[in-house]
C-alpha cells in the first residue's frame, strides 16, 4: 500500500498543459482514427491472417495504456516544487553532486521523466537509484547507492536549488 507523498507527481505547467493536450488528443482523435482503421481492416475479411487488423488493434492498446498512465498522473499532480527544507534535496530542484572515485561531477533535475521532455538539463526521477539516494538527504552529506549494474557508487551532494527552468 502506498502513501499520498508517493502518489504526488510535480509537474511545471508547462508539462501539465502538454500532458492534458496529449490526453485529449488520446482519448479523442487519436481514439477515433484507430477505431476506423479496426473497422476498415474488418471489412477486409479473415481477421487471423490480417496484419493491419492486428496492428491497429496493437495501436489500440498501447493507445488505452498510455490513456490510463496520463490520466493518473494528471489526477494525482501538483502544479510546481514541493516544498522543501533550505538545504535539503527535494523533487523540483536541480541538484549538483559529486562522485569521489571519479573526481567528477553531474548536475541534474530531479523530477518525473514526463519533464525530461522539455528540460534543458538531464532529468533523474526520484524513484532511480540516484534519485531515491539523493532525496531528502542534506547538501553536504555524502551517501552510497546501488547502480542498476549491481555497483555500489558513493556520491556527495554539492548544492540542491530550485529548478527554474
Amino acid at each position: 500500500m502506498s502513501d499520498a507523498k508517493t502518489q504526488e507527481i510535480w509537474l511545471t505547467q508547462e508539462a501539465f498543459d502538454r500532458l492534458t493536450e496529449e490526453l485529449g488528443d488520446r482519448s479523442g482523435p487519436l481514439r477515433e482514427q484507430i477505431v476506423k482503421r479496426i473497422e476498415a481492416a474488418r471489412e477486409e475479411g479473415d481477421l487471423k491472417e490480417n496484419g493491419g487488423y492486428h496492428a491497429a488493434k496493437e495501436e489500440q492498446g498501447k493507445n488505452e495504456a498510455r490513456v490510463r498512465v496520463l490520466r493518473h498522473m494528471l489526477e494525482n499532480a501538483k502544479i510546481g516544487a514541493p516544498p522543501a527544507e533550505e538545504g535539503k534535496v527535494a523533487q523540483g530542484q536541480v541538484v549538483k553532486v559529486r562522485f569521489p572515485a571519479f573526481d567528477d561531477t553531474e548536475t541534474f533535475l530531479l523530477g518525473s521523466r514526463e519533464e525530461a521532455a522539455t528540460a534543458t538539463i538531464d532529468v533523474y526521477s526520484p524513484t532511480s537509484p540516484l534519485g531515491a539516494a539523493v532525496l531528502g538527504r542534506n547538501v553536504g552529506e555524502t551517501v552510497e547507492y546501488t547502480t542498476p549494474n549491481g555497483k555500489v557508487l558513493a556520491v556527495e551532494i554539492l548544492s540542491s536549488e530550485v529548478y527554474t527552468g
